[in-house]
């Protein structure tokens, strides 16, 4: 059996209790970082055998990944954070066990992409997740202009270091929208910027954050939600 178990993105009390009795009952835990993995388990006194598994593995530790599921082991599938798969490792994974009809599960768990979302305040009834955009300003302007009709409220990921390029890149390609910005999701220091692109750009640029970041922009022609010349502020 492979079980697929998301992990907190942040506060390691996110862990739920089917998500703990499955990493508990595994023989190998399949995982991105073991360093990271392995807070996690000391945390909740979990000792296991890991197995490092990321974007850049092999064929070879794939085909290794399904031989263990052949011989009968249950494997334990986590990333660093969240769901494994959306935007982390372990898609050649499943498909390959799948391939093989081998039994798989997935478990629920901590998303950083709904969690966004809901706290951000912009409609919620349809929304796309596209990962990180391009880091080529070029061509990630030519990504925001392919979803310029879209009505959906879009969601992205980016880094702290690019964040305001990629802010100013949205503004040009998709007009002074309302957006939110989410960053360090269930941390401490857990923080939603809420405005126009121009006032998070604005506000982005004269105090610098750090932190893991998701960027939510309004779709087009959405009714406006934020009132009229609302400066960014904390939650």
């Amino acid at each position: 059996m492979l079980t697929i178990v998301p992990t907190p993105i942040g506060n390691l009390s996110d862990m739920t209790f089917r998500a703990l009795e499955a990493l508990k009952q595994a023989d190998i835990i399949v995982c991105e970082d073991t360093r990271q993995t392995q807070k996690l388990l000391q945390h909740y006194g979990i000792v296991k055998q890991l197995l490092s598994y990321h974007d850049h593995s092999t064929p070879q530790k794939t085909a290794g990944v399904v031989a263990l599921l052949r011989q009968g082991k249950r494997l334990a599938l986590v990333s660093d954070g969240g769901m494994p798969l959306v935007s982390d490792p372990g898609f050649q994974v499943v498909h390959a066990a799948l391939a093989e009809q081998l039994p798989l599960e997935v478990l629920p768990g901590p998303s950083a992409i709904t969690t966004a979302l809901v706290l951000s305040g912009l409609p919620t009834d349809s929304f796309s997740f596209f990962g990180f955009l391009s880091n080529k300003s070029e061509r990630r302007k030519h990504e925001l202009r392919a979803l310029a009709d879209r009505e959906e409220t879009l969601i992205f990921f980016e880094s702290p270091f690019r964040i305001v390029k990629m802010l100013q890149d949205a503004s040009e390609a998709l007009g002074d929208r309302e957006a939110a910005v989410a960053r360090e999701l269930t941390k401490k220091f857990e923080e939603i910027l809420r405005g126009n692109l121009s006032e998070l750009i604005r506000e982005m640029t004269q105090k610098p954050r750090k932190g893991e970041m998701v960027v939510l922009i309004s779709g087009k022609n959405r009714k406006q939600i934020f009132k009229k010349g609302l400066a960014p502020r904390d939650s």
